[in-house]
């Protein structure tokens, strides 16, 4: 006997769903544009502070003779820090983050980190040689503006355009080790009478504001992509580090304020020498700058990057 039933029809399979399109959020945008300018309006500070007034030029100048203090013992760690920056660095540096944001198929990123470190080296250059200047403002003659400082700023820009290349879960790493990359470069400039702390603190201005500029001109194709529908693209990790950089380079900050501000009113008394006191707050300074620099970095990264729902 035949089988007279029709078959039934094999149903449909679901239609892919479109990927969605991904779009930056405005508001870490506008944050960063912000922190852009308070950065740049810090850099001019910095001069008009340290550079522009006899004062600050004063305990600039202490913290400058305080390195030779301990130098020899110092320098042996300085030295080979410093052999490391060079022009071939530079570029070695740019290929290195282009070459980490290709892999990650972030087009415009590449772009946009090999700007943050050629401008901000090419910021420095121009800051130094043609818009500000040295007065000589106490007796001798103490050399020509060096605000702000040429190796830290390659350091720290570097560090910065890695931080902002980097995948989304290893950035808190690449800010702690960046961060510890630039301080070390800065302290060893100071270590070697090369630059006082307030161009180095100037360096590290110059690169917040780049870092900042590119992640308010976070365009869709840089953001971090989720890894379902449901991913909500948590960061406690993130916020831990960067609170903890933020604590630590505030503290820092005030101790080099204290110090720093004492030793220029005259009012505070000090247990070591004067030069030795405003050598260990300008690198508590360095260092609360860097740590600031940093910890911002990496929040503004992770929001600015973090696509909108």
């Amino acid at each position: 006997m035949l089988d007279t039933t029709r078959p039934q029809p094999r149903p449909t399979p679901p239609a892919p769903r479109p990927e969605a399109r991904l779009a930056p959020r405005r508001a870490p945008g506008w944050v960063a544009v912000v922190v852009a300018l308070v950065a740049a309006l810090g850099v001019h500070l910095t001069w008009q502070v340290f550079v522009a007034t006899a004062r600050g030029q004063r305990v600039d100048g202490m913290a400058f003779d305080g390195a030779e203090h301990g130098q020899g013992t110092l320098w042996v760690l300085a030295e080979p820090v410093l052999d490391v920056v060079s022009n071939t660095f530079v570029l070695a540096g740019i290929g290195v983050a282009v070459l980490l944001a290709l892999v990650r198929r972030r087009w415009v990123l590449a772009l946009q980190v090999a700007a943050l470190i050629v401008g901000a080296n090419v910021t420095t250059q121009v800051l130094k040689r043609w818009v500000y200047d040295r007065p000589d403002l106490l007796p001798g003659w103490d050399g020509p503006n060096a605000l702000p400082s040429g190796h830290t700023t390659v350091a720290a820009s570097i560090a910065a355009a890695l931080l902002l290349a980097a995948p989304r879960g290893w950035r808190p790493l690449v800010a702690v080790a960046g961060a510890a990359w630039a301080a070390a470069t800065g302290l060893s400039t100071m270590v070697g009478q090369w630059h006082r702390p307030s161009e180095v603190v100037a360096a590290l201005l110059v690169v917040l504001v780049w870092g900042a500029a590119v992640c308010a001109l976070t365009p869709a194709s840089s953001l971090d992509r989720p890894r379902s529908p449901d991913d909500r693209m948590s960061t406690p990790g993130s916020k831990v580090v960067a609170g903890l950089m933020l604590l630590g380079g505030a503290a820092a900050g005030a101790v080099a304020a204290v110090v720093l501000g004492g030793l220029a009113s005259g009012s505070s008394k000090v247990p070591f020498e004067g030069d030795v006191t405003a050598y260990a707050g300008g690198a508590c300074g360095v260092l609360g700058v860097t740590a600031l620099v940093f910890g911002v970095l990496l929040l503004l990264r992770q929001a600015s990057a973090r696509p909108a729902r």
